[in-house]
């Protein structure tokens, strides 16, 4: 009966801190959600009801129009295509970034060669070294193949990660050698293992890397400020940055609100897509 009753307490205790735990994430969530509602709700109206006391907390009746003018009219350019830079450049910089980082990681964990360790190390050096450090030798560069407004410029200074080759290559370490050796066995060239059997071993590991670099591109401000002056190639940072408005100028407030959440909408569908693999990707152990 003693123990009973402890096991009844215990169930007791742990399902009053877990109604405890839920309520906190609850409020959490509201505390986080409540800023993107009022966004939301404020490009669902008109200047006139934000610029009027008290801010409307529920959605208005110019939801259409408002999204339809951010689309396809925006304040310098049409919202559409600055989702697209985005999208390309994004899309650009973690693909090109896993495919390095993959190549790097396999060369220098499974072939021997004079100095592997020096420049691992010195791949490794390079996280000290952001954009900003090197912005400048990197704009030359750029600039010297004419690559200015163009989504290559966009893309290459910002595909190669150190970070990514570091958690790639620890995970090759922890692949046992005899895999390896049975598919040298069974004639398979360095290629085709890397292929057929490092590939889809690393794939949560892929899609983990692919959502934090895809966010890491998408929000880039400072190098596509940098090297793009045509209009057309804003990304959807640089255009929001640009709405707000300086001195005396007119700010379309739904037009902007509406222009925020278009940006938010493509990195959350990437981030609820590989939800699962990105979780796995981050704290499976079974390899």
């Amino acid at each position: 009966m003693a123990g009973g009753s402890e096991r009844t307490g215990m169930v007791e205790s742990r399902g009053g801190s877990l109604w405890l735990t839920h309520v906190l994430m609850i409020l959490g969530v509201l505390l986080i959600f409540f800023p993107i509602w009022l966004a939301f709700v404020a490009s669902t109206v008109t200047q006139a009801d934000l610029i009027k006391p008290p801010m409307p907390l529920l959605p208005g009746d110019h939801f259409l129009d408002n999204y339809k003018r951010a689309l396809f009219a925006g304040v310098n350019v049409p919202v559409t295509t600055m989702l697209v830079n985005s999208l390309i450049m994004a899309l650009g910089i973690a693909i090109g970034k896993i495919i390095i980082s993959l190549l790097s990681a396999f060369a220098i964990v499974y072939f021997k060669f004079p100095g592997r360790s020096f420049f691992f190390w010195l791949i490794f050096i390079t996280l000290m070294l952001p954009v900003e450090v090197r912005i400048v030798p990197t704009y030359e560069v750029i600039a010297g193949f004419g690559l200015l407004n163009s989504y290559s410029g966009l893309i290459f200074p910002l595909i190669a990660s150190a970070t990514a080759t570091f958690l790639f290559r620890q995970f090759f370490m922890t692949i046992p050698d005899e895999l390896a050796e049975a598919a040298r066995v069974d004639g398979a060239r360095p290629m085709r293992f890397f292929v057929d059997i490092l590939l889809p071993m690393s794939r949560t590991n892929i899609a983990a890397l692919f959502v934090i670099l895809f966010i890491y591109g998408w929000n880039q401000y400072l190098w596509p400020l940098l090297i793009t002056t045509d209009p057309s190639m804003n990304t959807i940072v640089m255009g929001l940055k640009q709405m707000f408005p300086s001195g005396d100028d007119f700010a379309d407030w739904p037009v902007i609100m509406a222009t925020s959440i278009l940006a938010m909408i493509p990195p959350v569908i990437v981030v609820v897509s590989m939800q699962k693999l990105f979780i796995r990707g981050l704290v499976d152990s079974e390899k």
